[in-house]
């Protein structure tokens, strides 16, 4: 077994990836207080808040890290779906990305809540919901990964809605919170190394 070193300041995480080529029968999709609220035009301070709470507590930077231009590009494309989870109150607690931008393709970029809101059951109906959109007539597959510092249970939430798993990779990224994307505190789950 080779083990290979990653540099202090960097984090190493092995990503799994799924796909779903197969339009799955429909099922009803549970009830649920939650909505799902479209945003046709997100301004880029409006995404990064709602996607550093849904995802820091994973060491979710991408977004935070690109510049406002780059950032509005991928948002504002018409191919690029972008949709806030709202609980009854109207207070967004979650947050749903597709990405159409490759003919045949959804892929699922982010799809998570808030971590108060995990291990309710309600990742499951955010799931049938990114399945039910990313399901169009021109789509032959859809597309989604997740790494070994996300939730544990997103693994087996892919499987058992029909995603399999088609390759590993590993990715070595600099740690956000030495950078200050991220505060220090965030994700005790992956040791800070600096």
């Amino acid at each position: 077994m080779a083990q290979l070193p990653v540099k202090p300041g960097e984090v190493a995480t092995i990503v799994t990836h799924f796909e779903m080529t197969e339009r799955p029968k429909p099922r009803p999709i549970q009830t649920c207080p939650l909505r799902l609220m479209r945003w046709q035009t997100p301004g880029t301070d409006k995404y990064r808040i709602l996607f550093k709470r849904v995802g820091e507590h994973w060491l979710w930077f991408s977004r935070l890290a690109m510049a406002d231009q780059e950032l509005s590009v991928i948002l504002h494309n018409p191919l690029v779906e972008v949709y806030a989870v709202v609980d009854p109150k109207g207070i967004e607690i979650g947050i749903l990305e597709l990405d159409f931008r490759m003919t045949g393709r959804c892929v699922i970029s982010f799809l998570g809540l808030v971590p108060q809101l995990i291990g309710q059951g309600l990742g499951q109906w955010l799931m049938a919901q990114a399945i039910a959109l990313g399901w169009r007539k021109s789509v032959s597959g859809l597309f989604v990964e997740t790494s070994c510092i996300d939730d544990p249970r997103a693994m087996s939430l892919y499987l058992k809605t029909g995603f399999v798993a088609v390759n590993r990779s590993i990715d070595v990224f600099p740690d956000p919170r030495i950078s200050g994307l991220l505060p220090v505190h965030v994700a005790p789950h992956v040791p800070l190394l600096k």
